[in-house]
């Protein structure tokens, strides 16, 4: 069975779709991450206003 021509630029599109899907993937932890510890850090001051001004 002979190989198709387009294979070579077929693998090459596969692999920069998986890259850009890569990137995008990663940079949808890193805005979570950015999220989640902000959360965190909103949270903690709100404790700690609880705990100072509580009688």
């Amino acid at each position: 069975m002979p190989e198709s021509p387009e294979t070579p630029v077929s693998a090459d599109s596969l692999e920069q779709r998986r890259l850009a899907q890569e990137t995008r993937d990663e940079r949808k932890v890193w805005y979570f991450l950015g999220y989640f510890l902000f959360g965190i850090h909103i949270v903690a001051f709100v404790m700690i206003y609880a705990v100072r001004h509580a009688k």
